[in-house]
């Protein structure tokens, strides 16, 4: 028994980091070598790894157009993210300026001659073999491709998390101190 809850454990651990791990806002430092609109057959479970904010008709259909970003990082790597509204959908973002960044992206693109790095706000994951891209939320310039990013917003949510479980540990030993450690007592064989 003791195996089960163990696993039991562990993969709610793993389902709880890995829903974290895409959720959670990322800082990318890259140059933006080009953008891009395709339209995007949306079929299959891959669907989740999408936006479900557009109400179009196009989108019940399961095909809409996808703006994309391309960029490639300092190290020489190209990684690509789509630029998606995610609206009052999850996760909760509220993006609603998906031409506004993606003007914001063509302007910024640069060549390896004279690069402009810029600092990509994303969430989500790459995976190339079910064509899964992470969601640019914001674009800004930065100096170098030295620049450190401070995760603020993860950073915050962490904290609160902290304080939430704490403070319902404390209710629970409050709890079980004064209702259930006396009700046991009472119900206790004495010696």
């Amino acid at each position: 028994m003791r195996y089960v809850k163990w696993s039991f454990l562990t993969l709610l651990v793993l389902l709880v980091a890995g829903f974290l791990h895409y959720t959670l806002p990322r800082h990318d430092v890259v140059r933006i070598v080009g953008t891009y609109q395709q339209r995007v057959d949306l079929n299959g479970w891959t669907n989740i790894f999408w936006s479900g904010s557009s109400k179009t008709q196009q989108a019940s259909q399961g095909t809409r157009d996808v703006q994309f970003i391309q960029a490639v990082r300092p190290d020489g790597k190209p990684v690509v993210y789509r630029n998606e509204d995610t609206g009052w959908g999850w996760p909760p973002y509220f993006k609603f300026d998906t031409a506004t960044l993606q003007t914001r992206a063509d302007d910024l693109k640069s060549t390896a001659e004279t690069p402009k790095w810029v600092v990509v706000t994303r969430y989500g994951w790459r995976n190339q073999i079910w064509s899964i891209f992470p969601n640019a939320l914001s674009v800004r310039p930065v100096d170098g491709p030295d620049v450190t990013v401070i995760p603020w917003a993860t950073i915050v949510f962490f904290v609160v998390l902290i304080v939430i479980a704490l403070f319902l540990r404390t209710l629970w030993k409050l709890f079980e101190a004064r209702i259930i450690a006396p009700f046991v007592a009472r119900w206790r064989p004495k010696d």
